[in-house]
């Protein structure tokens, strides 16, 4: 498997360009980094394909898309065997106001990140949904007041 050391200058500007310009044209970005376009989407195809590019997505304003309400929840489950956690993850996936569900170490499980359109909806999720789910023995929201640095590029060294 191919890592970050495998690449070379070219390749880790094309990544740290297309992470904050995913709809850049190709041969704007083959000028951005000194190559002709044929090998610049040669190379974009190689790192789609060895799975260092492994989607591209359009990023929503929340407030417009009714998703303005942003909590994170500690969930610590009853059971750590690997059929819980299996169930467990199986109904985060399910969950589309889960954003993120992350396996951490530390105090709890569970850290998952939410969206939803405001603190009714987020007593609904809670109430109906979260705590509807076997296996959690306890919750800790936090509720986010102001997005100090939300950003989704990687740094790249070049």
């Amino acid at each position: 498997m191919k890592t970050m050391n495998d690449l070379d200058r070219t390749d880790r500007r094309i990544l740290t360009i297309l992470q904050h310009h995913g709809r850049i044209a190709n041969v704007d970005l083959a000028k951005q980094v000194n190559l002709t376009p044929t090998p610049c989407l040669e190379r974009v195809k190689r790192l789609e394909k060895e799975g260092f590019i492994t989607n591209y997505v359009a990023l929503l304003d929340p407030v417009k898309v009714n998703a303005a309400l942003c909590a994170y929840i500690e969930v610590q489950l009853t059971s750590t065997t690997t059929e819980s956690i299996r169930i467990f993850n199986q109904q985060m996936l399910e969950l589309e106001e889960v954003l993120e569900c992350q396996m951490v170490a530390g105090g709890f499980d569970y850290l998952i990140k939410i969206r939803v359109a405001d603190m009714q909806h987020y007593q609904q999720f809670l109430g109906g949904k979260l705590s509807a789910i076997k296996g959690i023995s306890q919750t800790h929201t936090y509720v986010v007041i102001e997005d100090v640095k939300s950003q989704t590029a990687i740094k790249i060294n070049a």
